[in-house]
């Protein structure tokens, strides 16, 4: 067990650094991290350790639930704020918009979690009955690090 540990810190050790050398504010940051997973008859465990498998500290965990059937969630982007979108049960979709291009992603596994970088416009929907959508942040709740305006996400975007 403590061999697959090591490969799994190994592999995120080499996620983020291809992280970072891509360039700021772009979906070709935002990509599935894959998390320790131990596999266990008597139930399987998987944990997170900020900066270790998260390019980030974790400074704020807020979870997603009972999501009613068609109702979108999101809507927004973030200046500074770095999150780990994880399905804990069920499973949902996640549109990311760097305002040159779109990706959809389905999040259907506890194990495999989204990283969405800063200045990346994000909706969520197609919700399954009784998902669960666990955030891990970067930092603190702060209003002055949102745009719920996509015109206004645009206009601050750097020009390419």
């Amino acid at each position: 067990m403590a061999l697959r540990r090591i490969a799994a810190a190994c592999h995120s050790a080499r996620a983020f650094a291809s992280i970072l050398k891509t360039p700021p504010m772009s979906l070709e940051q935002c990509r599935i991290i894959d998390l320790p997973k131990i596999s266990d008859p008597r139930g399987n465990l998987t944990f997170i350790e900020g900066s270790r498998h998260v390019p980030f500290d974790i400074r704020r965990v807020y979870y997603l639930y009972d999501v009613p059937g068609g109702a979108e969630r999101g809507g927004h982007a973030h200046k500074g704020l770095h999150q780990l979108i994880i399905a804990m049960s069920g499973s949902f979709d996640i549109v990311l918009d760097d305002g040159r291009e779109k990706k959809r992603i389905h999040l259907c596994r506890s194990y495999h979690g989204l990283y969405v970088c800063p200045m990346i416009w994000r909706e969520m929907d197609n919700f399954s009955s009784g998902s669960v959508c666990m955030v891990l942040a970067s930092n603190l709740y702060d209003e002055e690090d949102y745009y719920r305006n996509y015109e206004d996400f645009v206009a601050a975007l750097p020009a390419s």
